[in-house]
């Protein structure tokens, strides 16, 4: 779906961003406003209500204070097992290949987790370039699954590497582009869980 930036500033305009200050704040309000827009897409809601702003809130503070986890990226893996076989950029089920979602040559790792399909055209035109950056040049907002994906690895990066409480300003040079990871959404009308209809076909 197209990024409309009228329709994000107008989420953005409701959104009370608290003060994004370290790379765990901006990792932990994405995963927030995630779980927020994956509950009202879910449920085929077009805007977003208070339950959808209390959802985000509850889970940013449970993050933030240790009190509530990620998911772990083993409900991706069986996701990635049910979905059918397509490319997540484009759902094209057409020369596909593995691909690395945080890409090797930035550092990205060679598990599993990191690896996503990809058609020969989306695998050549990405590159080695930062997932999340490549769509939002196409003007296109990740499918949410995709982003939950890229969120947990970046997450787990961070963690493991003690970064998580590092100001944004101080950041090292990471396997992710921190500006590329989104902090405002687009309401629910213009975003999938998946590319396509490939979930509902699951």
């Amino acid at each position: 779906m197209s990024r409309d930036a009228g329709t994000i500033d107008e989420v953005a305009a409701k959104s009370n961003t608290p003060a994004i200050v370290t790379v765990g704040d901006q990792l932990y309000w994405a995963y927030a406003n995630l779980a927020m827009a994956h509950a009202a897409v879910e449920k085929g809601t077009s805007r977003y209500g208070a339950l959808h702003y209390m959802i985000r809130s509850r889970l940013y503070n449970g993050l933030k204070s240790g009190s509530m986890q990620i998911g772990r990226l083993a409900q991706d893996e069986r996701l990635k097992m049910i979905l059918p076989q397509a490319c997540c950029y484009c759902a094209s089920t057409t020369c596909l290949a593995a691909d690395h979602l945080i890409p090797r040559k930035r550092g990205g790792a060679d598990t599993g987790d990191n690896l996503v399909w990809a058609c020969r055209s989306c695998n050549s035109s990405k590159g080695a370039c930062d997932a999340l950056e490549w769509l939002a040049k196409q003007n296109r907002f990740p499918p949410l699954l995709l982003l939950r994906r890229y969120l947990k690895l970046a997450i787990e990066f961070s963690s493991a590497n003690d970064l998580m409480n590092v100001p944004l300003t101080e950041a090292p040079e990471l396997p992710f582009v921190l500006t590329a990871i989104p902090i405002l959404f687009p309401p629910p009308a213009d975003m999938r869980l998946w590319v396509g209809s490939l979930l509902e076909s699951a």
